[in-house]
C-alpha cells in the first residue's frame, strides 16, 4: 500500500477541480484500489491510501487525475506502507 499526503493552499482552482478529483476517487475505491481518503481536520491537505502493488503503478493513477496538476494541489510526501491489520 502507499499513503499520499497532499498540501493545499487557498486556491480557488482547487476548489472547481475537487468534484471530479472525488469522482475519480469513487472510481478507485470501487475497484479496492483506493482504500481510504480524505482531508485532514484544518483542511490543510489530505491522506489518501492507495492499494497498487509498485510506485509505478501509483504513479500512474496519480497522472491520470488532473487534481495532482491543479493549482494550490501538492503531493508533500508519498509513503509505501506494509499494514499488518485492515
Amino acid at each position: 500500500m502507499w499513503i499520499v499526503e497532499l498540501a493545499f493552499d487557498g486556491s480557488p482552482e482547487r476548489l472547481e477541480a475537487r468534484p471530479a478529483h472525488r469522482e475519480k476517487l469513487d472510481e478507485l475505491h470501487a475497484k479496492g484500489l483506493v482504500r481510504m481518503a480524505g482531508p485532514l481536520a484544518d483542511d490543510s491537505g489530505a491522506v489518501l491510501v492507495f492499494d497498487v502493488d509498485d510506485r509505478a503503478a501509483l504513479d500512474g493513477l496519480l497522472a491520470a487525475d488532473p487534481y495532482f496538476g491543479t493549482t494550490g494541489v501538492e503531493v508533500a510526501q508519498v509513503r509505501e506502507w506494509r499494514p499488518f491489520l485492515t
